[in-house]
């Protein structure tokens, strides 16, 4: 069965899947301008820290096909798109993958020609090469996720491994495949895999509305546990299941690794550590941030209250079917509490065993640290030898 896409794409046209939506009903967005891309990404209609740099890039470049692009001159046409991309900047701030997709553009069209038409192609061809790119990443994260892992637990073939992951990593927040769900599909195409748990993820509940889809899209053993329930999971059903790591993935890794990701996955990495379970990170090299030293650098995105107070979905027939056409949205809470919602929370270094990249593995230091040179030389040297 193939997986499932949150992004279509061909020259001039963008689609991109409605996720606020699922699992009960797939509903396509046309993107045709910055404007729409951006709503997509603030409304968390597409979400992922590769997904949402994809959305942007593509839906500029949508706009600047269908044009007309103003100005005449080469210079024009950058400034045009500048202003564009850092408007696009602001859609969503903790994830860094845009950040980088958004200075390797910058970067292209500056070196695209003296007049106005280069400039706009060479934007459009990069854009078109970062969504291509993203899959074969992906399928990289999760070859070396799963080669990390059967050697840490020493998973031969008749010995599978079950794994914990958190909010959702697999082919709705990328172009295909994903990353640490990636690393999942990875493990069961070898054979590895006995059983995947996947956390509810509140207050936005993308692991019961996204990953537990994907897992039963794809027919991956897989149970459904509240965000509360993974400490007497490690416990309780730790050892009969052989749970062997937590997989989660990143918005942000920093120099000394250490990660932003959903809210909820810092007291996961605690749990693993207290419960001699491996924590993994999976993220491209697109998410690593070598600007930013530490997570203290980090400015985490606060989202709106209604959040934790409300919530939407389906109605259920008397039969326990469910009415896909029917929404509502209901109130959880007393709607005049105060509530503090931030959307990520940072994981210290120490707590994570490895960082999983396209370009492979990589373990911390003695220092408890993790050195990122040997795997990004160019950009280490561009960005940290060159700041002292």
């Amino acid at each position: 069965m193939s997986t499932l896409q949150a992004v279509k794409y061909s020259r001039g046209k963008l689609e991109v899947l409605d996720q606020l939506r699922l699992p009960h009903e797939f509903h396509y967005d046309s993107v045709a301008t910055r404007a729409e891309a951006f709503d997509s990404i603030a409304t968390m209609r597409v979400r992922g820290a590769p997904a949402i740099a994809i959305v942007a890039s593509l839906g500029l470049a949508v706009e600047l096909h269908n044009g007309p692009v103003p100005g005449s001159s080469a210079q024009e046409a950058i400034a045009h798109i500048d202003g564009a991309l850092d408007y696009l900047k602001t859609s969503r701030p903790t994830a860094v993958d845009l950040t980088n997709a958004i200075n390797q553009l910058k970067a292209r069209i500056r070196a695209s020609g003296d007049s106005k038409a280069p400039v706009v192609q060479a934007f459009i061809d990069e854009a078109e090469k970062l969504f291509e790119k993203d899959l074969q990443t992906n399928l990289a994260i999760g070859g070396f996720g799963a080669e990390w892992l059967r050697a840490q637990v020493g998973a031969a073939p008749d010995r599978t491994v079950s794994v914990l992951t958190h909010c959702n990593t697999g082919s709705l927040a990328t172009s295909g495949h994903g990353t640490a769900l990636g690393i999942i599909r990875t493990l069961r195409s070898e054979g590895l895999l006995r059983h995947a748990f996947c956390t509810e993820t509140r207050p936005y509940n993308q692991g019961s509305r996204l990953t537990a889809f994907e897992l039963v899209y794809e027919g991956i053993p897989s149970t459904l546990i509240t965000d509360s329930m993974a400490a007497s999971l490690f416990r309780t059903r730790g050892a009969d299941m052989n749970i062997a790591a937590v997989i989660v993935g990143a918005d942000r890794v920093v120099r000394n690794g250490d990660t932003a990701n959903k809210i909820g996955t810092y007291q996961l990495a605690v749990l693993a550590r207290h419960h001699g379970v491996k924590f993994i990170v999976a993220a491209p090299t697109t998410s690593i941030d070598l600007e930013t030293e530490t997570g203290d650098g980090i400015k985490i995105e606060e989202r709106k209250p209604q959040e934790l107070t409300q919530i939407t979905g389906a109605v259920i027939k008397p039969d326990g079917s469910v009415d896909e056409g029917t929404k509502v949205r209901v109130a959880t809470a007393d709607q005049r509490v105060g509530v503090w919602n931030p959307a990520f929370d940072v994981t210290p270094a120490e707590l994570i065993d490895a960082v999983v990249t396209e370009k492979g593995a990589v373990e911390k230091g003695a220092d408890g640290s993790f050195d990122f040179s040997k795997l990004m030389p160019e950009r280490w040297a561009k960005a940290v030898a060159g700041a002292s």
